[in-house]
């Protein structure tokens, strides 16, 4: 089988050299994709000198800076265009490690149709990040699982792994978050179309690179999208 690492970039220049190289050697089956917002910083021409001399790395350029969501929604599309069996999100910023790519496949391997990673799974797997962050995560999933009726224990996490059924399934043009809310989306109408999923627990790590992409007007977003992503559901919009 055949899987693609989407990891988007804006503005990391410090980190991209770093995970392009470790994700690519956890496994021969995957290549890896940087979906780069047309980072100023000169990502981009980090990883397109890279590519000379890894054939498994490859980039999509964007004019400018348009939401995680899109960049994954492109990502996935580039995926199911050049024939990949299964695909990963990642951050650039080492918040997910690389190391953890085999158990994912693993239990892809076992069955399922898409696998999760969750920080909250078995007990509480973050490192480095202030209370008041962790109590905004725990609280904003606690929220999203009551509102869209999901009950994964880590709906906003972003390290997971989608098989190419999952995404052929889902009308990705008709995925309509941009920020935070965005996982919430894709796993709940994942869950929604009776998909077979589950959860591992991962270790998530706050970045030591780089500024974080967190802003207020994503956890707002969040929390009316949640509410959109329900009704969906109920008018069968998925």
């Amino acid at each position: 089988m055949k899987g693609l690492v989407i990891i988007p970039t804006y503005n990391e220049a410090e980190n991209i050299g770093k995970i392009a190289p470790l994700a690519l050697s956890q496994s021969k089956e995957i290549d890896v994709l940087v979906v780069d917002d047309g980072s100023p910083d000169g990502t981009a021409d980090i990883v397109k000198s890279m590519q000379k001399k890894e054939k498994r790395l490859h980039i999509i350029e964007r004019e400018k800076k348009d939401g995680l969501g899109r960049a994954y929604i492109c990502g996935f599309k580039w995926a199911l265009e050049n024939g990949y069996d299964f695909v990963f999100e990642m951050d650039a910023d080492f918040s997910h490690d690389p190391k953890e790519i085999v158990p994912f496949i693993d239990k892809m391997n076992e069955g399922y149709d898409a696998v999760f990673g969750s920080r909250y799974k078995n007990g509480v797997r973050v490192l480095n990040w202030p209370l008041n962050r962790l109590f905004l995560s725990v609280a904003g999933n606690v929220y999203a699982r009551i509102i869209t009726g999901v009950r994964l224990s880590d709906i906003t996490g972003g390290y997971n792994l989608w098989t190419r059924p999952v995404l052929e399934k889902l009308k990705l043009d008709k995925i309509h978050s941009n920020g935070y809310s965005f996982q919430i989306e894709m796993k709940s109408k994942t869950v929604y179309s009776g998909f077979k999923v589950v959860e591992i627990p991962i270790v998530f790590q706050d970045r030591f690179e780089g500024s974080t992409k967190m802003s207020k007007k994503i956890v707002f977003e969040a929390l009316f999208e949640c509410w959109r992503i329900r009704f969906d559901k109920w008018f069968k919009r998925y």
